[in-house]
């Protein structure tokens, strides 16, 4: 199916959902745990890391609900584009206000465009969604969350090189993602998208050659390193960032950073093997 094919679903433009969530401490516990950090005693009133909110507002569809691929079925928020490979391309975040444990919160989506094009590998679909959390004190987080459906690998097909990342980074932090990771992060944003946990899977379906490390996870791991470098009195108010390339469970994952002169923004990329960038984004501070 050529990319005119997909026009009707730019009807979905507009759709809006609102949900509802306690920003409970367990999540947090968890996330600690799985940054091989501890947590502390008491969590009550601590505000949120930057990318934490995606342990919340999780959608709990039926097991009778979900695609052959672990992802809900589509057509009921995301139009149901009828392309295998659904992927998280990147965003923007912008934080206005911290979330805070204990705090009741509400997420109103958006869907704001849906662009069908034609690439290397034949037709995609972006989808963006726009999230606005806010609490009782106000707004807290506004996101717009890029979504890209592309068509099944087909055999043969070339694996573009990474680019390579900036010389020289002011900021580094190693990781090595390895399968407990991956799966313990897919457990605590409830994602069942098989390609981060089902090797037969990622490997016979979908042609890749071992599990991928989430993009949410990547995002995370540089707002912590930004984070851990913002100047005194500074902290996160914007990220934009795009996935470049996948990488692998098992393969070690570099996170890097590069701050202006003023210390008021920084980019920030991650690295796989070789070098090559698997995302990239630009912090902001405030």
């Amino acid at each position: 199916m050529t990319s005119n094919g997909f026009e009707g679903f730019r009807d979905w433009v507009g759709r809006q959902r609102e949900e509802h969530d306690t920003i409970t401490e367990w999540p947090v516990r968890a996330m600690h745990a799985t940054l091989d950090r501890d947590a502390g005693e008491d969590l009550s009133g601590m505000a949120l890391p930057p990318a934490w909110h995606w342990m919340y507002f999780l959608e709990a569809r039926r097991a009778s609900q979900i695609a052959r691929d672990g992802h809900p079925e589509r057509g009921d928020f995301l139009p149901p584009v009828p392309l295998p490979r659904r992927m998280w391309a990147g965003g923007r975040i912008e934080w206005r206000a911290p979330l805070r444990v204990g705090e009741r919160a509400t997420r109103v989506s958006e869907i704001l465009s849906v662009e069908p094009k034609s690439g290397r590998t034949g037709t995609l679909v972006f989808v963006t969604v726009r999230h606005s959390i806010s609490t009782a004190a106000g707004a807290a987080i506004v996101e717009e969350h890029d979504i890209v459906y592309r068509e099944a690998a087909r055999p043969g097909d070339p694996v573009p090189p990474a680019r390579p990342g900036p010389a020289d980074p002011a900021w580094t932090r190693d990781w090595l993602p390895d399968e407990v990771m991956l799966f313990r992060y897919s457990a605590l944003t409830f994602n069942g998208h098989r390609i981060h946990y089902d090797t037969p899977y990622a490997t016979g379906t979908e042609g890749y050659p071992g599990l991928i490390v989430h993009g949410p996870l990547q995002a995370t791991l540089l707002l912590d390193l930004a984070q851990a470098h913002a100047a005194p009195g500074l902290r996160l108010a914007r990220f934009e960032y795009r996935a470049l390339s996948p990488t692998f469970a098992g393969r070690p994952l570099s996170v890097n950073g590069i701050p202006a002169e003023d210390g008021h923004s920084a980019q920030v990329w991650a690295c796989g093997p070789g070098g090559g960038q698997t995302m990239a984004g630009t912090v902001d501070y405030a």
